[in-house]
């Protein structure tokens, strides 16, 4: 029984993750923008998006956390 519910958890926290990648605004030009003058790519982050940063790698944490205990089988 816990099991299911660890997989159902590891699912919605799947889904979330993704949703919350999705969210995230663009950083710049892609690989293009390697080549061009480098001051976009280390402006500081507005407070929502700090926010958002840490949600997400809090998320991919649990996330991962979730995959590795259902996959290593530790609760059968």
């Amino acid at each position: 029984m816990i099991t299911s519910i660890l997989l159902w958890t590891w699912v919605v926290f799947g889904l979330i993750l993704i949703l919350l990648v999705l969210l995230h605004s663009p950083k710049g030009d892609g690989m293009g923008g390697l080549a061009a003058s480098g001051s976009s790519m280390f402006t500081s982050a507005s407070s929502a998006e700090a926010s958002l940063n840490r949600a997400t790698w809090l998320c991919l944490a649990i996330f991962l956390s979730l995959a590795i205990i259902l996959s290593a089988g530790w609760l059968n």
